[in-house]
């Protein structure tokens, strides 16, 4: 099969992946992206040009606002995707966990130290250079469904996120990445357009910020998981995904 073949199928699983989990994954994001849709909104609303400072800090304190938006963006898409990693994968009768059970599953301290400095790196990347923080976006993207899927650390979980995408990069890199810009051209979008109907631009961008990570994020985490779950396969490792009731 050919790499734009590749892509083309690994996107159909995608999609019917989220078909056949909707309900569940819909849930969990819900119980995720509602608070950090509030952070990540009032992130938005700070104003560093009112503040008094010199040129110099003014600069300074425009990149640091720059990147804490980019950064606060991206955290919760790699916890969601941990744990969208044990609703597709753990062994349950055909029926994904309840929430209960997964948050009784998920290794948080893992997973919420990979969210931030994930977040924190692609971040950084974007902020100064732009590529570096696309290479990291790729090559550390699989980390989160690893810490789940194989029970690993964090600096275990990135390497072999790092192991996992070498020799796929483009395949990787042509599913994750769509899947990022459009949600968050979207997200920008839907908060630009419903400023202004409500009366409150932190309840607009709350409500956007949500909206969108609800419609999108789930794609993504799923898109992690199978592509992780590929990978693992693909160089001997044990890993697969839970078999639906009506396939099973």
């Amino acid at each position: 099969m050919g790499r734009r073949e590749e892509v083309f199928s690994t996107y159909a699983r995608i999609g019917k992946t989220y078909v056949r989990w909707a309900p569940s994954l819909l849930l969990l994001a819900v119980v995720v992206f509602v608070p950090l849709g509030l952070v990540h909104a009032i992130a938005l609303e700070a104003e560093i040009g009112s503040v008094g400072f010199s040129t110099s800090l003014k600069l300074l304190a425009t990149v640091v606002a720059v990147l804490a938006l980019a950064a606060t963006g991206l955290v919760g898409e790699m916890f969601y995707a941990g744990a969208v990693a044990i609703s597709l994968t753990h062994p349950h009768d055909g029926e994904p966990p309840s929430l209960r059970e997964i948050a009784a599953m998920v290794n948080y301290g893992p997973l919420i130290a990979i969210d931030l400095i994930y977040s924190a790196l692609v971040a950084l990347g974007l902020v100064l250079f732009v590529v570096p923080g696309a290479l990291a976006f790729v090559w550390l993207g699989l980390a989160a469904p690893v810490v789940e899927i194989e029970h690993t650390g964090v600096r275990a979980a990135f390497a072999r996120s790092v192991y996992l995408v070498r020799r796929r990069f483009l395949v990787v890199a042509a599913v994750l990445i769509p899947i990022e810009l459009l949600g968050d051209g979207l997200t920008d979008l839907a908060t630009a357009l419903t400023h202004g109907l409500l009366g409150s631009k932190l309840l607009c961008d709350w409500m956007a910020d949500t909206l969108f990570n609800l419609a999108f994020t789930p794609f993504y985490a799923v898109a992690a998981v199978l592509l992780t779950v590929d990978l693992i396969r693909e160089k001997g490792g044990a890993a697969r995904l839970r078999p639906h009731p009506s396939r099973a």
